[in-house]
C-alpha cells in the first residue's frame, strides 16, 4: 500500500500559500477556476513525482467547465489542451458505450450469446465460448485472461464465464468482433456515428490519423527517459485510443446527459455487476465502500450513499484516469505521458475538491 501523505501535504501547501487565480481553459471562462489550486501546485508536483506532463478536464453540473495542461508533451514541446495522449485502457469505457448504444437501438442484446456470430478460433472447440455475452465481457466476468500469451500463444479460458471477476482486454476484442459480425459495420465506423459525432468529439480516434502527427505526447518511463509512442494501425477495442482530456470529457458529458441510451440501460451501466469488495476490504472495516466492483464498462463504487464511476489506463509511459458522479454531474479526466502518472491521482483529486469519501477509498487501495 502506497501512502501519499507527504505528497498531498506538499501539494496542498503550495496551493494554500499562493494566490488563487483563474486560468485560460479553452472551454469556459470562470470567475474562480476549479483548477486554480492545481495550477499553482502542478509544476512542483510534476517535478517531485517525475511526471513529464499532466492534462486535466473538469466536469461540473454535467458540463465541461475547464481544461488545462502542464509540463512537456515531448522534450521540445510543451503540453497544451490540444496535446493528444494514448489513453490506454480508458479505451474500454468508450468501446462499451458503443455496445450500450447498439443495445438501446435493439441491434444487439447485452445477454445474447456472441458465439452465434463470432468465436475466437483458439477456443472454437471449447463449449464455454457459447456462454459469452456482452454483459459478461463489459463487467469483466468473461473467464478470459487479460491477454493471450505473447509470441503467438493461444487464447484459453482461465475461469468459467460468469463465475468471478477477471480483468480482460481479450474480452473486449471479442465483443468488438461480435459487434462487427452482427451489424455488418466496421467497429470504428460505429464508434464514430454512435459516440464521437453525437458528443462532438473531433480529437479522438482508435487508429492513426494525419492530424495525430506532431500532436501526440511522447511517453516517459519512471526516470523520465523517452519511450516510443504507440499509435495503432488496426483498432483495439480495449487499448490505445488517442484523445485529449477535453474530448474525453465530451464523452463523459454525453453519458451524463443519457445520450443514446434508454433510462434502463443508463441505470444498468452503473449498477454493480461484478462484486470485488472482498478483494479491496478486510471484513467491514471503517471506510470501506458499500459496493466496489464493475458495472458495464466502468468500475462502480457506492461510498457514503453516493455512486461513483471510474476507470484507469496504464501502459509503458502512460497513465490515465477518469471518474464521474452521475447524480451530481461531476467528474474529472486526467491524462499523463508518464509511468509515474498514477502518483498524481490523489493530489489532483484533493486539489480539485473531489469528494473526500471517494478520495479516502482510493487512498486505501491505490498501489
Amino acid at each position: 500500500m502506497v501512502r501519499f501523505s507527504a505528497i498531498l501535504a506538499a501539494a496542498l501547501l503550495a496551493a494554500a500559500t499562493a494566490q488563487a487565480r483563474p486560468v485560460q481553459s479553452g472551454v469556459d471562462d470562470a470567475v474562480l477556476s476549479p483548477l486554480s489550486g492545481l495550477e499553482t501546485a502542478a509544476p512542483r508536483l510534476l517535478s517531485s513525482l517525475k511526471i513529464a506532463s499532466l492534462s486535466v478536464a473538469v466536469v461540473e453540473n454535467g458540463q465541461t467547465v475547464e481544461a488545462h495542461a502542464w509540463g512537456q508533451a515531448s522534450p521540445s514541446q510543451p503540453a497544451t489542451i490540444e496535446t493528444l495522449y494514448n489513453v490506454a485502457s480508458l479505451t474500454k469505457p468508450v468501446s462499451a458505450e458503443v455496445a450500450m448504444r447498439l443495445a438501446a437501438g435493439g441491434r444487439i442484446s447485452l445477454d445474447e450469446p456472441m458465439s452465434a456470430y463470432w468465436v475466437d478460433p483458439d477456443v472454437a472447440d471449447d463449449p464455454r465460448s457459447a456462454r459469452l455475452t456482452p454483459r459478461l465481457v463489459m463487467s469483466h466476468r468473461s473467464g478470459l485472461p487479460n491477454w493471450r500469451p505473447a509470441g503467438g500463444g493461444k487464447l484459453s479460458f482461465v475461469n468459467e464465464p460468469g463465475e468471478t471477476f477477471g480483468y480482460s482486454g481479450e474480452g473486449f476484442e471479442w465483443l468488438a468482433r461480435f459487434i462487427e459480425a452482427k451489424t455488418g459495420e466496421p467497429f470504428e465506423d460505429l464508434a464514430q456515428s454512435l459516440v464521437f459525432e453525437p458528443s462532438g468529439m473531433r480529437e479522438t480516434a482508435y487508429t492513426r490519423r494525419p492530424w495525430i502527427e506532431g500532436s501526440l505526447a511522447v511517453p516517459y518511463d519512471a526516470d523520465l527517459n523517452v519511450l516510443a509512442p504507440q499509435v495503432a494501425d488496426h483498432y483495439f477495442a480495449s487499448d490505445d485510443l488517442i484523445s485529449t482530456p477535453r474530448d474525453y470529457a465530451r464523452f463523459v458529458v454525453g453519458m451524463l446527459q443519457k445520450r443514446g441510451v434508454t433510462p434502463d440501460l443508463y441505470l444498468e451501466r452503473e449498477k454493480l455487476q461484478t462484486v470485488r469488495r472482498t478483494q479491496t476490504c478486510l471484513g467491514d472495516e471503517p471506510g470501506c465502500a458499500a459496493e466496489d466492483g464493475f458495472g458495464l464498462g466502468w468500475e462502480t463504487f457506492l461510498i457514503g450513499g453516493r455512486r461513483f464511476l471510474m476507470h484507469t489506463g496504464m501502459d509503458d509511459g502512460t497513465f490515465t484516469f477518469v471518474y464521474l458522479e452521475p447524480k451530481t454531474g461531476t467528474g474529472l479526466v486526467m491524462f499523463t505521458n508518464s509511468t509515474n502518472g498514477w502518483m498524481a491521482v490523489l493530489p489532483v483529486l484533493e486539489l480539485t475538491g473531489a469528494d473526500p469519501g471517494f478520495i479516502d477509498h482510493l487512498r486505501r487501495n491505490i498501489s
